[in-house]
């Protein structure tokens, strides 16, 4: 991938939904431990297969000392993966406020926590590394408020602040978190992973609370993005949001994908492309997420979006046909309907720019 440039090193970067998280805190570590649960077996094969340099794991339930993210480094290890730098911390998701903040009138449900989640940790976020990460200099945006978001749009219901002025007040932006992660290569220079998990648009009323969140938790990066970078970066994680298809505001995930500080390098599988549904308008190939027919379907809501100075050759999503050798990480069955999807992307550096380009893996 590096031909006829001394010292160019192939650079992997991924980001995965993988489906890990629990009904309570402490279970993801429990199933972790016990070394024989399908659904984790077939996403540890489906990492080691597509074998990422740097990888950012959304739906990972977060613990006070990482010890269920240290417990899947290790399996990965024995596995043949080595990720020694890890980064996770408390996402907002189970975060509770004490308030009313979906609007029903009960207070201590899931959806009245900063965002969605039965426990604090929820379904949060972690990122493992080939190389050092800079976990002192991490930026977390999560705790800003969405009404301090420049061109915030918030919800409002028969002419009134929706759920309530109250719960505006204390309601952050961020549904799971949003960090600027400094990663430091030993032989090429250091970027920026810009990481995020949004809200889903859905399973709100008219008022479109979680419509709206989800668009500004992208204009978040849009905002971060105008003020200009000192070095190279990368857009990634779970937007939720397609540009072409299923509920949200698609045109906003259109317009960012259009950003000229940064480029959309289409990833696609043959499995995606495979189990296209008919009636959607995007690229079929480029879809990262499968949800039963009777529900969205299947759409593109993960990204790994490199910033302009990187030079892309390729990218790719591991999603492959049944009949594919590579399909049999997956033991026989779907690790949860959004496992098998899998944004990948390899990022090597030439003269201080880089490449998108991961081996074939279908």
């Amino acid at each position: 991938m590096s031909a006829g440039v001394a010292g160019a090193e192939t650079l992997r970067i991924a980001t995965f939904a993988a489906p890990l998280s629990r009904d309570g805190p402490g279970v993801l570590m429990r199933d972790l431990r016990k070394g024989a649960d399908p659904q984790i077996d077939a996403i540890v094969g489906v990492v080691v297969q597509t074998a990422p340099d740097l990888i950012l794991l959304t739906n990972f339930d977060y613990d006070y000392d990482a010890l269920a993210l240290q417990a899947f480094a290790l399996i990965l290890s024995d596995r043949g993966l080595s990720l020694p730098y890890r980064f996770a911390a408390r996402p907002n998701t189970g975060w509770a406020t004490g308030l009313d903040m979906d609007g029903n009138g009960y207070l201590g449900d899931a959806r009245d926590a900063q965002g969605y989640g039965r426990f604090a940790g929820d379904g949060g976020m972690a990122v493992l590394s080939r190389w050092p990460i800079d976990a002192g200099a991490v930026t977390d945006l999560s705790a800003i408020l969405w009404r301090d978001v420049q061109g915030a749009v918030l919800p409002v219901l028969n002419g009134k602040p929706f759920p309530s002025e109250t719960a505006q007040a204390a309601q952050r932006l961020s549904h799971g978190a949003h960090w600027i992660v400094p990663i430091n290569p030993p032989d090429a220079p250091p970027f920026d992973l810009m990481a995020w998990s949004a809200t889903t648009p859905v399973f709100d009323g008219p008022e479109d609370r979680n419509g709206l969140r989800n668009r500004d938790e992208l204009r978040l990066w849009e905002i971060e993005i105008a003020k200009g970078r000192d070095r190279p970066f990368v857009v990634l994680g779970n937007a939720n949001l397609d540009p072409n298809d299923g509920e949200g505001l698609r045109d906003a995930m259109a317009a960012f994908l259009a950003n000229p500080a940064i480029q959309d390098p289409q990833p696609a599988s043959i499995g995606a492309e495979m189990a296209a549904d008919p009636d959607h308008r995007g690229p079929a190939k480029t879809d990262t997420a499968d949800w039963p027919s009777d529900g969205p379907g299947n759409l593109r809501v993960s990204y790994v979006l490199p910033s302009a100075d990187w030079r892309v050759v390729d990218a790719g999503v591991f999603w492959p046909d049944p009949a594919d050798p590579a399909a049999s990480v997956l033991g026989g069955r779907r690790a949860g309907r959004r496992s098998a999807p899998f944004g990948l992307g390899g990022l090597k550096f030439l003269d201080k720019r880089a490449a998108l380009s991961p081996d074939r893996w279908v």
